[in-house]
């Protein structure tokens, strides 16, 4: 069974172009080719399961409102920095695309039960051994 991928659309996505930090010379002092990715998870068109577990991850790039900010800063072109920070947030929304599936409870097996007795036995038996030397006499 194939996952199911999910694409956000292009025009739910807000782009601000930014200067790139670090080094590269003028290139980095003059054009503005990083690019803020900011995208509303409330007023998306994705499903309301999907939202809520979206909203529930614990990613410092999703703000207190609700928006998915990523910065794309890898390239030096603008167009390729914009597939880079699309490529992100979609592979961010597929990590939540399908459910957990819930644990369901059990109980030990009578083999599991047996093996960590049979462990604390040996245990108390290593520790027994550490007391001190008493004289048989």
């Amino acid at each position: 069974m194939a996952l199911p991928t999910l694409a956000v659309l292009e025009d739910e996505v807000e782009f601000t172009a930014i200067r790139a930090q670090g080094a590269g010379g003028q290139n980095v002092n003059k054009v503005s080719s990083a690019l803020h990715l900011r995208f509303d998870v409330g007023a998306s068109s994705l499903l309301p399961d999907v939202k809520e577990r979206l909203l529930a991850l614990r990613d410092s790039r999703i703000t207190q409102e609700g928006v998915v900010v990523i910065k794309a800063q890898q390239y030096r072109s603008q167009e390729q920095n914009r597939s880079d920070a699309l490529e992100r947030l979609n592979a961010l929304v597929n990590t939540v695309a399908v459910a957990p599936r819930l644990r369901r409870a059990t109980k030990p097996t009578y083999g599991s039960k047996q093996r960590r007795l049979e462990g604390k036995t040996q245990r108390s038996a290593t520790k027994a051994l550490r007391g001190k030397v008493r004289d048989g006499g």
